[in-house]
């Protein structure tokens, strides 16, 4: 079924405009036809003009002079009308269709297309900027996307290589049906779960529907429950976990739940880049109106041009620092950082240099 085409918006403005003038020159031509004929005989009766033929002959030399004013008045304000409206229109119907290709352009998937800046009205202007940053958000959700589906894709290829390498050796015979074969599938299956678990808590953190439960608290119990919860882990690795802490209270306005699980991150990301005979530091103190957590490892640090970017979904500062349980999603210091940043603070990271160990710094508003 074929549709019937629109008319464009310069060719319904211009119709519109001429509309206007045209009902506008109209009322004005049968105006001063009904009234200035009368008004013109009246003075000429008041001025003393009494013979017949002399007032006819000026009232008609009025009418015709009225007439050709009158035509020559509504044909100029036409032409001129027209141009201006030709103007507006122009100024007004190519953004309106430029934003529109725009517009077909993303529905389509372009996403990195150029929005023309419209400088002629402050709504103009308002709407470009508006779609231009729409624009700029959707390429970097869709850059985003597609790098989260390759990378998530690389993390699964292990566990899942892994699974059937052992599934074919059992079935096989190849290997043993021994406690060690289905310990190790069983930590396969672990990894992808946990793997599964911090997609889910990345994709609720980045869009803030983590759910918080904001309590006042004492910042330096949330640390020391974190440290609490992780010390078997640095005592069977052999890494030494202290903490020093401020020794008032550090009231913060928080989910305990959630601030325990950014410390957890930050101590397991330590741990892991940490070896056996090394330390980790723990400082937590009031620092004008805001309540800091500083975790210093002794570990492999990070290089500079990555500080920014191990907050990034999967990211690795180099494959071969991740033990060899696998124990990391790469998604844990996004998952802090979103958090912390719901609740109104900010999470960094600094690295003196390569072999020198990392700094990773939660800043909070205290109450």
């Amino acid at each position: 079924m074929m549709t019937r085409r629109a008319p464009r918006l310069a060719t319904k403005l211009m119709i519109a405009q001429a509309v206007v003038v045209s009902v506008g020159a109209s009322t004005l031509v049968v105006a001063a036809a009904l009234v200035a004929p009368s008004l013109f005989h009246e003075h000429l009766m008041q001025g003393g003009v009494e013979d017949p033929e002399v007032a006819m002959h000026a009232e008609e030399a009025f009418a015709s002079s009225l007439g050709i004013a009158a035509a020559i008045a509504a044909l100029t304000s036409l032409i001129a009308a027209g141009l201006v409206s030709w103007f507006i229109v122009r100024r007004v119907a190519r953004p309106v269709e430029e934003l529109a290709h725009s517009a077909e352009a993303v529905a389509a998937g372009h996403y990195e297309v150029t929005v023309p800046s419209v400088t002629f009205s402050s709504e103009f202007l308002k709407l470009s900027s508006s779609f231009a940053h729409m624009s700029q958000r959707l390429a970097e959700t869709e850059t985003t996307r597609t790098r989260l589906f390759a990378d998530l894709a690389h993390e699964l290829r292990t566990p899942l290589a892994t699974l059937e390498a052992y599934i074919d050796g059992l079935e096989d015979d190849v290997l043993a049906h021994d406690a060690a074969s289905w310990a190790t599938m069983r930590d396969q299956v672990d990894r992808l779960r946990r793997l599964a678990t911090d997609l889910r808590e990345v994709a609720a953190a980045e869009e803030h529907a983590l759910g918080l439960t904001l309590t006042r608290l004492d910042g330096r119990g949330v640390a020391e429950a974190a440290l609490s919860a992780v010390m078997p882990r640095f005592q069977t690795k052999g890494v030494a976990l202290s903490l020093d802490a401020c020794p008032e209270p550090a009231w913060i306005l928080g989910d305990e739940i959630r601030l325990q699980q950014v410390l957890a991150n930050l101590l397991d990301n330590a741990l892991r880049h940490t070896p056996a005979g090394g330390a980790v530091v723990v400082d937590a103190f009031v620092t004008g109106e805001c309540f800091r957590v500083r975790v210093r490892d002794s570990g492999e640090g990070i290089p500079v041009e990555q500080l920014t970017s191990v907050f990034e979904r999967f990211h690795r500062a180099d494959p071969s620092r991740v033990s060899g349980d696998g124990s990391g999603s790469g998604l844990g210091l996004t998952i802090a950082r979103a958090i912390v940043s719901d609740h109104g603070g900010s999470l960094t990271a600094a690295s003196n240099s390569p072999g020198r160990g990392a700094l990773l710094t939660v800043i909070i508003p205290t109450v």
